[in-house]
């Protein structure tokens, strides 16, 4: 991907622009391209640099929307992880869930609804539920708390990189021929006789604004969703109750191996996952209805007490805080269920699209897993709102950009299968090419954290990467697998990146001041010095000083 190529190709009127370049927006430019149409995407900051980048890592039906028998949900999102696995299998896998269970009810409890999970996801199966005895657990999960422990079911679903499944969609739109742009917000919709007929763009890096003219208008701007309603009809009720995810990433030790832990119910009654992911331990997720949205949504203390506390029930040492290698916080745009206050767990995961008066096709809601459903059904409002012959989706079995083909596909689990540049699928082999030309892009970008120099030229030449922090969190996942020493990596990456760009020593500067500020928000605050430890310490200093 070229940003001087996309910003060319803006200058020609399009069929559908779509706003945001998060999941769901990303979904509607392939699904939209993938039938013919002209298409331009405009994200206003990085793709995927909100919601999208910050989920739990599962490509799953939602075993606890079962409870909430929303049947017809999980029934879906089962039909698009199977689709998704095979779509683009460099970068969603397989991964084996235990549940354990204390009490002799809840083995039997549960696993009638796993058994379910199996049944609705039919000929998607990823494999069968079944009942452990406590010694296959403690196999599979040696970390796990022992007392108690009567034994469990194991059940399959499917993980993923979202940031980087984000950048196969990207890449393949823009394959497309779709026109995809970052760091270009929208800045206000333009209109002809009340009709949208396009929007205006800034383009952050040279000031210059940009008029992308369309015969319909997406909003897929997720927790954003309400301003850019508002910016088309500022009585605009709000639709969004959005609510917070908070996520914790351990050392590798508190859960080796390549099995995951799913608690069923914690005391808030949501479930709980502790997962594998790039030789870490994912903890999450809360879910804590908030009233404001913001690209940097920060954790609350309540929330990092939480998970510490629930995973601590599970697991035999005690993850503290300062065993945490980064906080990840993401908001979910979930829709309104009427207008009064509650709790956001209950609140439906389906999609929800609207149409205004002058015709902004909003799309929000919905989640990771049926993002390419999510776009389907955009694409079909789109074309009915612009009147044109509908034409069929060709998504369903579209092999995304870098999916080798079917033959070539490994067994094993996301991240388990040896070479570091697995993500990049078929481009793997360019990537490595870099460091035949460079050798010195062979070395690590940092002894603790498993990328190579040649991952941030990569992102610079293709992936459209303009800033540190694009690289450090999104093209590679170093600032959620260790936030310090993706703050120690960016003073390298912001060299490497002027060296590309044509960048000079203030950029520079700049780049490393910001990356390292996120980065340090990424990170628990310390925990306070009682007020006796204190006084010891002003004791010891006394001593010393006599």
């Amino acid at each position: 991907m070229d940003r001087g190529d996309a910003l060319a190709r803006l200058e020609e009127p399009v069929d559908i622009a779509i706003i945001g370049g998060g999941a769901t927006g990303l979904g509607t430019a392939v699904e939209a391209a993938a039938r013919g149409w002209r298409v331009a995407l405009l994200e206003a900051h990085d793709f995927a640099s909100g919601t999208s980048s910050r989920s739990t890592k599962l490509v799953h039906g939602g075993v606890r929307y079962l409870a909430q028998g929303n049947i017809g949900l999980v029934r879906e999102a089962l039909r698009e992880r199977g689709r998704l696995r095979r779509n683009a299998p460099h970068l969603v896998g397989e991964l084996e869930f235990v549940v354990p269970a204390y009490d002799w009810w809840a083995g039997p409890y549960f696993g009638v609804g796993l058994k379910l999970y199996d049944v609705l996801a039919g000929r998607y199966r990823l494999g069968r539920s079944r009942f452990l005895q406590r010694e296959e657990v403690l196999e599979r999960i040696p970390t796990l708390e022992a007392e108690g422990l009567r034994g469990g079911i194991a059940y399959s679903d499917g993980q993923f990189d979202d940031a980087r499944l984000a950048m196969a969609l990207a890449q393949t739109a823009c394959g497309m021929g779709a026109a995809v742009l970052n760091h270009a917000p929208v800045v206000r919709l333009l209109k002809e006789e009340g009709r949208l007929c396009g929007v205006v763009a800034r383009d952050a890096e040279s000031g210059r604004e940009l008029t992308v003219r369309a015969k319909v208008v997406v909003n897929a701007t997720g927790v954003f969703t309400d301003g850019v309603r508002r910016m088309d009809a500022p009585e605009a009720e709000p639709v969004l109750a959005p609510s917070q995810g908070v996520h914790l990433v351990l050392p590798e030790r508190f859960l080796p191996g390549n099995h995951a832990l799913m608690v069923p119910r914690t005391d808030d009654g949501r479930v709980l996952f502790l997962i594998p992911w790039h030789g870490r331990t994912l903890v999450g997720t809360t879910d804590t209805p908030v009233h404001e949205v913001s690209l940097e949504p920060r954790p609350l203390e309540e929330e990092l007490v939480f998970l510490l506390e629930h995973a601590a029930r599970y697991l035999r040492e005690d993850p503290r805080p300062e065993d945490v290698l980064s906080v990840f916080v993401g908001l979910r745009p979930l829709v309104r269920a009427g207008k009064e206050e509650g709790a956001t767990k209950s609140l439906s995961r389906d999609h929800t699209l609207l149409v205004s008066q002058s015709g902004l096709v909003t799309v929000v809601g919905g989640k990771w897993t049926t993002y390419r459903k999510m776009g389907e059904d955009t694409v079909d409002r789109a074309e009915q709102v612009a009147g044109w012959e509908p034409r069929p989706s060709r998504t369903a079995e579209l092999r995304l950009h870098g999916a080798p083909a079917v033959e070539e596909v490994p067994e094993g689990q996301l991240g388990q299968r040896g070479s570091p540049l697995e993500m990049y699928g078929t481009d793997a082999p360019r990537v490595q090419a870099l460091v035949t030309e460079r050798p010195e892009l062979g070395a690590p970008l940092h002894p603790r954290l498993p990328y190579l120099k040649a991952e941030v030229v990569w992102a610079v030449r293709e992936e459209m990467a303009r800033t540190v922090e694009d690289v450090l969190s999104r093209r590679t996942r170093a600032l959620l697998l260790d936030a310090r020493a993706a703050a120690e990596a960016a003073p390298e990456v912001a060299s490497l990146m002027a060296r590309e760009l044509g960048r000079d020593v203030a950029w520079e500067h700049a780049q490393v001041a910001a990356f390292r500020e996120r980065a340090m928000a990424s990170l628990l605050p310390p925990a306070p010095v009682p007020e006796e430890s204190r006084e010891q310490e002003r004791e010891t200093l006394r001593v010393q000083g006599a």
